[in-house]
């Protein structure tokens, strides 16, 4: 999951570092007034997150298997606690029941 998020990181600052030259170059528009650096931001947010969605598909696919691991193996250890419960907890009352009997 860290590799992709870097990955994803990676290719924001490569797209803001281009949108950044553009505006400045006079190639791309600039925003309004002092909205400049917000308007760079958001163009790099809209180009790279499509750029994102294509290249990094493999490793996305990758990281949602992991977690789909782990939220199956968190789900297995929860069942086994509530079994290891419901076995003591059968057990007292047992043992209450026969204690009852006995008296």
């Amino acid at each position: 999951m860290l590799r992709y998020t870097l990955m994803r990181l990676g290719i924001f600052v490569g797209c803001l570092v281009a949108v950044w030259g553009l505006v400045y170059s006079g190639l791309a528009p600039r925003g309004l007034g002092d909205s400049n650096g917000l308007w760079i931001v958001l163009l790099a947010l809209v180009i790279s997150a499509p750029i994102s969605f294509v290249v990094l598909r493999k490793e996305r696919d990758r990281a949602s298997e992991r977690i789909v691991q782990r939220v199956d193996r968190v789900k297995a250890n929860l069942e086994a606690n509530r079994n290891q419960e419901d076995v003591a907890d059968d057990a007292a009352r047992a043992h209450g029941r026969a204690q009852g009997q006995t008296s």
